[in-house]
């Protein structure tokens, strides 16, 4: 959303495409109709392509002090601005009695999620546990990289279905960030996760993204560069999982 409360224009093409992604995959249509869109969205392919530059459109370092459905804006979990994203809307509650703040949300997911008939696809649930824990890790104040991710899918998550997200960070111990998300469909809990997070120095998440030369983003490096030099990073760097 803009300030004025207006739909962006990114925004809005990936409401679009959430649009035609749904139809794709469920819409009873005679194949006539499907080749005559397929050229279509060719024909809309060519004009982005067209009027796109050389270069990629960067992606900025999640602000802490911004809306959380704004941490990762083309994230495939809770961008706006990514038509892969069903998407899940996040907000930040208070913590209670000293605990850290948290993730709320809620999600539909569509049929391009669909895994066992009617329910959600267990990929899509680990998948957007993974993004909500980091979430709530970031407002934790504790960003950390995915080490572990364990998912237990207690009952069947319905599609098409408002369904309520939670995501917590737990504690801390050293670099380990604990933490801990589920999905419930009304007072049900579906399924949960538990994670550990571990926290990465801006040295190694520079040399993580120097070393992905064949998505580099200058922009994003010369930020992790400055954070580096700011930090006083020791130009030995060691590996992530260490």
């Amino acid at each position: 959303m803009s300030g004025n409360g207006t739909i962006g224009p990114r925004h809005r093409l990936a409401d679009a495409l959430r649009t035609t992604i749904t139809a794709t995959v469920s819409a009873e249509v005679d194949d006539e109709v499907i080749l005559e869109v397929a050229e279509a969205v060719e024909a809309l392919n060519r004009r982005l392509a067209e009027a796109a530059g050389p270069d990629k459109r960067p992606r900025g370092r999640p602000e802490i002090s911004s809306e959380p459905q704004e941490f990762f804006p083309t994230s495939p979990v809770i961008g706006l601005a990514n038509p892969l994203a069903p998407p899940v809307r996040i907000r930040v509650v208070e913590g209670v009695d000293g605990d850290y703040r948290r993730i709320v949300g809620t999600v539909n997911f569509d049929y391009a999620y669909q895994g066992p008939p009617t329910c959600v696809h267990g990929g899509v649930i680990a998948e957007t546990f993974d993004e909500v824990l980091g979430a709530a890790n970031l407002v934790a104040g504790h960003p950390g990289m995915t080490g572990t991710l364990t998912v237990r899918y207690r009952k069947p998550t319905p599609l098409r279905t408002e369904l309520r997200v939670e995501a917590r960070c737990q504690r801390r111990e050293g670099r380990k960030i604990f933490s801990w998300a589920g999905i419930y469909h009304g007072d049900t809990l579906t399924a949960e996760a538990d994670g550990l997070f571990i926290e990465v120095a801006s040295a190694q998440f520079l040399a993580i993204a120097e070393g992905n030369v064949e998505s580099d983003d200058p922009v994003i490096l010369a930020a992790i560069r400055a954070e580096a030099l700011r930090m006083g990073a020791a130009s030995d760097v060691h590996p992530a999982s260490e």
